[in-house]
């Protein structure tokens, strides 16, 4: 027996444990004004898409019950929100008598849905760039799919905001079921005038300068798996914070910070590169919140590119390991080369229907950030971005939270057990 055998082994023995807790949890009944939430496998906090369906069902009836599951109890959380450790017994307790799931992720492996009880992954990005479940090929494990299978068998309806995701979703999160486009919840918030955040941004960070601009740098999440766990990792950051300020200075005009949202784990790497006009978001745990605030963004390969762009600000792609990082994912959603003056269109093998062009400058280093932030057209940009939404068919509209809402509301209603 090999080493990945023994470890998938000892896996599915635990989810075999795992499952036999939620059959014995059947004995409490399925409350029906309670719902369970879970974001990054417990990682995360109050934030992404859940955070934005959670805060529009409660202002709608004050009388449901929220509980979402932390790994880290520090993590803060409105009032109205039980918040409990995720421990495989809360799980199995809470997930057993909640008649609505919310989760932007995976549940973990030997989870088991009740007849009556519904699960609506929001998951956590929507037109992206990295390849996703069996789009990866090899760098797909015989885990992941596992875990993934179990999951998507489970899942009653996925949350899209476009056709392209309606493409790529499928064999990229490995589910076939139905898909609910009703856009993505955590950019309702970007949606229309954002200067009130702005407003509130600059106040509790303490920006006084009436001329302050921001941009944000937001590198993709990266994980990477030995011996059965997971651990996060980044290369050394190469952009350098100061020829970026001095040309969007040049560029735009107006004092300019540079906000950083990293992994907390790697939050300390990238501080050693700043000085009083950068500001730490990666403690964050709602990303959007504050991305709303933001003049401009600065990513590799984060979906995050695509939500700030349907809001009307400026994106740059700064992608320094574009070989490498094609390689590790096992393949992208895009055509991107080493050419970076090469228009990169979407991969037709991934969304065959859809035929588009990325909107975006690219950046394989610093010097050439500074060329495409000068050659910087907002007209062009805006057309391209027109041209993008139309070929994707994005819905972006603010109402992602409420028609979900609507959804959860129905389904919580007498009469309506599918399954």
């Amino acid at each position: 027996m090999t080493a990945e055998d023994r470890y998938l082994l000892k896996r599915k023995i635990r989810a075999f444990g795992n499952t036999v807790l939620f059959l014995l949890c059947r004995v409490m009944p399925v409350q029906k004004n309670k719902i369970s939430v879970c974001t990054f496998e417990g990682r995360g906090g109050f934030g992404c898409n859940p955070r934005y369906i959670v805060e529009e069902l409660h202002r709608r009836n004050a009388g449901y019950r929220f509980v979402w599951f932390v790994n880290d109890d520090a993590k803060e959380f409105p009032a109205y929100i039980k918040k409990v450790k995720n421990t495989v017994w809360n799980r199995a307790r809470y997930l057993s008598t909640s008649k609505i799931w919310l989760d932007n992720y995976r549940k973990p492996y030997g989870t088991k849905k009740r007849k009556g009880q519904y699960y609506i992954n929001t998951w956590h990005g929507t037109i992206g760039f990295k390849a996703t479940g069996l789009w990866r090929g090899e760098a797909f494990s015989e885990m992941a799919y596992l875990v993934s299978r179990n999951d998507s068998d489970m899942i009653d309806y996925v949350l899209i905001d476009s056709e392209w995701c309606r493409e790529m979703f499928p064999d990229g999160l490995v589910y076939y079921g139905e898909f609910l486009k009703f856009g993505a919840p955590r950019c309702d918030i970007l949606y229309g005038d954002r200067g009130r955040k702005k407003e509130e941004f600059k106040k509790r960070f303490q920006v006084e300068e009436k001329d302050a601009k921001f941009v944000m740098y937001a590198p993709t999440f990266r994980e990477q798996q030995k011996g059965g766990s997971r651990s996060v990792y980044s290369q050394t950051c190469s952009l350098d914070f100061d020829k970026l300020m001095t040309a969007l200075q040049e560029k735009f005009g107006g004092s300019w910070y540079v906000c950083v949202r990293v992994h907390p784990q790697l939050a300390g790497s990238v501080r050693e590169y700043g000085g009083e006009q950068l500001i730490d978001l990666s403690s964050q745990d709602d990303m959007y919140e504050v991305l709303a605030a933001m003049d401009i963004l600065i990513t590799d390969y984060s979906s995050v590119a695509m939500d700030a762009s349907f809001a009307g600000i400026p994106v740059f792609i700064y992608a320094d390991d574009i070989e490498e990082y094609t390689k590790e994912r096992g393949s992208l959603l895009w055509e991107l080369s080493a050419d970076t003056t090469v228009p990169v269109r979407n991969n037709k093998r991934m969304t065959p229907g859809i035929d588009t062009e990325l909107p975006y400058g690219i950046a394989r280093n610093n010097e050439e950030l500074g060329d495409i932030i000068f050659r910087f057209d907002r007209e062009a940009y805006e057309v391209k971005m027109k041209d993008f939404k139309r070929d994707v068919q994005i819905v972006f509209d603010g109402q992602a939270s409420r028609r979900t809402a609507d959804k959860i509301e129905m389904l919580m209603k007498e009469g309506h057990f599918r399954k």
